[in-house]
């Protein structure tokens, strides 16, 4: 196994750099990187922990509702030209930031961050990975993935080193910036210049991983997309409340100021395996066939945070977390082409990103609300678990009736 991922590796390295590097570029957007700097953003501006809050929310919510208007643009040019203006976007975002002259521009720059970087970066990357790979999907995609786990694994000390040596916060920012715009604009657009068409015998000897090509206005209609976001969904609300709250339980059950921080790593190292072990059971079996099962994973963090109370609990339920979510990045990625086809893809996929953006929003802000009602984040917790349960049925459903429909749909074509 292990020679054929590294001849699959050299015979693609192309496009797996490409789509990695853009999930590396992602970091730049994400929550991990823009919370880096702050503590001194809220200096700077005179801003409360709530008032900062209050802006990071409504620009990641503008940023999900212009991500499905901007996501289709990936149906209408080849990948290679939506990073031509994705990526110096992202760097204008990056230096932006660090020249807020108010709060206004402070909130702009963050939308722009959040939609060039968290959105389309990822977008751009598993959206062009779905539809040059057909026979190894799964394990393109767990190839891909782990881009965001190495930026959120490096980066941080590099801001450390950077704002340590140079005294100022503004400096790691106008960084992101040069080398988003010297190194990897022209680097991506470079590798993703050439578009790899898979072969009509790749295509052939997995006719059932791709589905007939829906239209989004299609996707909309289909009550089968419905039932699946609610499974898909669980993963970023659920795993965004565990980050968000750490603190909480930290005091909650008085543990160690460093061990959630301890974890992280283990976190990292179980989402880089066990996407490789999902790449390798969607090429295997297909995306639809792991959906009712790859909840699971995340079932037991939940039921490990609410009933696991010692220090060890943390690294038990972070290493489950990092099994759920190499499972859900590398499934995530394979599924769609399985359900929807790969010609509107891009738009489709915005739709789902969306989708996610919103949960990841939202799931602290509830949680915070049920926590001063006196709900305990334990508690909740156990709620979760049992969403997950349920799901995990609705997703089997929503297997089934995809692979009915598009048995009857090859009948009626042949």
């Amino acid at each position: 196994m292990f020679r054929d991922t590294v001849r699959f590796f050299a015979d693609n390295a192309r496009w797996l750099s490409a789509g990695f590097l853009l999930t590396l570029f992602s970091s730049f957007g994400q929550t991990f990187f823009i919370g880096l700097s702050g503590n001194a953003l809220r200096e700077t501006f005179g801003l409360s922990g709530g008032a900062f809050g209050g802006i990071y929310m409504l620009a990641t919510l503008a940023s999900a509702a212009t991500l499905p208007f901007l996501g289709r643009t990936l149906d209408l040019m080849p990948g290679w030209k939506v990073v031509r203006f994705a990526m110096p976007a992202l760097a204008l975002a990056c230096g932006l930031i660090a020249v807020s002259p108010n709060v206004w521009v402070l909130g702009i720059a963050i939308y722009l961050l959040r939609l060039f970087g968290q959105g389309m970066m990822t977008e751009i990357a598993f959206t062009e990975t779905g539809r040059w790979f057909v026979a190894s999907r799964g394990r393109a995609m767990a190839m891909i993935a782990p881009g965001l786990s190495a930026g959120s694994a490096i980066l941080p000390v590099i801001v450390v080193l950077v704002v340590g040596a140079s005294g100022s916060w503004h400096t790691a920012w106008y960084l992101a910036a040069a080398v988003s715009l010297l190194i990897g604009w022209p680097l991506i657009m470079a590798l993703m210049r050439v578009e790899r068409v898979p072969s009509g015998a790749e295509i052939a000897s997995h006719q059932g991983t791709t589905a007939r090509d829906w239209t989004r206005a299609e996707v909309v209609r289909d009550p089968v997309f419905y039932l699946l976001l609610v499974g898909l969904l669980a993963p970023p609300f659920i795993g965004t409340i565990v980050y968000f709250q750490q603190g909480y339980l930290t005091e909650l059950r008085h543990y160690p100021p460093l061990a959630f921080a301890a974890a992280f790593p283990l976190m990292s190292g179980a989402t880089i395996v066990f996407g490789f072990v999902c790449g390798a059971l969607v090429d295997r079996f297909g995306a639809l066939r792991l959906l009712p099962y790859f909840l699971g994973p995340l079932f037991l963090a939940a039921l490990a945070v609410a009933l696991v109370a010692p220090v060890w609990g943390i690294f038990v339920f972070m290493a489950l977390l990092g099994v759920s979510n190499g499972f859900t990045s590398t499934l995530m990625g394979a599924l769609w082409p399985e359900v929807y086809g790969t010609a509107n893809l891009g738009g489709i996929r915005a739709l789902v990103v969306a989708a996610m953006v919103l949960a990841t929003a939202a799931g602290p802000g509830i949680t915070g609300v049920l926590i001063d009602m006196g709900v305990r984040l334990p508690t909740q917790m156990l709620w979760m678990a049992g969403w997950c349960l349920a799901a995990s049925a609705i997703l089997g459903l929503a297997a089934r009736r995809v692979r009915a429909r598009e048995a009857a749909w090859r009948a009626e074509a042949a």
